[in-house]
């Protein structure tokens, strides 16, 4: 499974620095100072060094979270790719904005902020004070048939999330965690996946929002018609072909957030599936993504071993919307406080020890 990186073909992203990897020595010594045998707090540890990475010269803060759900349709589901029809995405994101989804109960059980990016909705929205206005289109063509989307399209919606994320950080946001509402998306997280790491189509389809039988023999008809259309093998080309807009808006969140010196927290399959994409146009991006969770579909695994990303929870979720990545955001302020507010042990130790 291949993570090659490449130059981005048809879009300027922000500038992004790697994190500075000479620190990392430093930053586990003083994680191993704190007051408790080294190597206790386990992945906890590794999230502090990571988090501290990110920050310097500052020390790691995450008071405050925002989840960012980006909602688009997706042509894919003219051909029943999913077992619910495109306008329940459009009914989820009123939902969202009521307060009333799953993503909202756990942004206030974790302290989170929320809000909704229309990327592509296949509906016209009303205006929110949630609702961030940012429709490309009318959601995705039929993949199966044609593009996606256009080049000058894949490329508003990069640009649009790389936006959006950079006004949330500059609002005094700390860490920025990415979800998605789109009917379809595995679809087309799953294309991506596939022409993007060479898994083996089948290995990248799944359940999606819970297939039968005779439902997920039909999902893999489609994207096998829609994988033989093109050989197409370049992230951005990938993107247009395959792509949502939600995918493109959360892969260009991510590199925003990054080109801020900010964690950003990666939910499921697809937001996964939209990090592949963001690391593949600007590689330094992997040093800022945080994978909260590993996802009951089916390809998820694979995913994270080609992004080599071993992520912090397992709790069998395949929701989306969000919701893993909210769960992880507890554990990155745990993470941030035992650098900041746990004694150090040589401070406790008696003179002499």
């Amino acid at each position: 499974m291949s993570v090659e990186t490449e130059l981005p073909p048809a879009w300027k992203h922000p500038q992004v620095g790697p994190v500075d990897r000479s620190l990392e020595a430093a930053l586990r010594q003083t994680v191993d100072g704190k007051a408790k045998p080294p190597g206790s707090l386990g992945r906890i540890e590794v999230l502090a060094v990571q988090l501290g990475l990110i920050s310097h010269p500052a020390q790691p803060r995450i008071d405050r979270a925002t989840l960012v759900v980006f909602a688009g349709d997706h042509g894919l589901n003219e051909d029943g790719v999913s077992r619910y029809p495109s306008a329940i995405t459009a009914a989820m994101v009123q939902l969202f904005l009521s307060g009333r989804a799953s993503a909202n109960a756990f942004a206030k059980a974790c302290g989170a902020d929320i809000r909704v990016v229309d990327a592509g909705v296949a509906a016209d929205l009303e205006p929110h004070p949630q609702l961030i206005q940012a429709k490309v289109r009318r959601g995705t063509a039929n993949a199966a048939r044609e593009p996606a989307m256009s080049p000058e399209q894949a490329r508003q919606a990069l640009a649009a999330g790389a936006d959006i994320a950079i006004d949330i950080l500059a609002g005094g946001t700390d860490v920025l965690c990415i979800g998605e509402m789109g009917i379809g998306n595995t679809a087309s997280s799953a294309l991506i996946m596939h022409r993007l790491t060479g898994v083996p189509l089948d290995h990248c389809i799944g359940e999606g929002a819970g297939h039968d039988i005779a439902g997920l023999a039909r999902k893999r008809a489609v994207l096998q018609r829609a994988a033989a259309r093109t050989p197409v093998a370049d992230a951005f080309g990938v993107l247009v072909e395959f792509g949502g807009l939600e995918i493109a808006m959360m892969a260009g969140a991510i590199i925003g957030a990054a080109s801020k010196r900010r964690p950003v927290v990666v939910d499921g399959f697809i937001a996964t599936a939209a990090a592949l994409v963001a690391i593949r146009l600007c590689p330094a991006a992997r040093d800022y993504c945080i994978f909260a969770h590993r996802s009951a579909e089916q390809g998820h695994r694979l995913l994270l071993e080609a992004l080599q990303a071993e992520p912090l929870l397992d709790l069998g979720l395949r929701l989306g919307e969000g919701t893993g990545a909210l769960l992880a955001v507890p554990l990155l302020r745990a993470a941030a406080r035992l650098v900041t507010d746990v004694a150090n042990l040589a401070d406790i130790l008696p003179a002499g020890s």
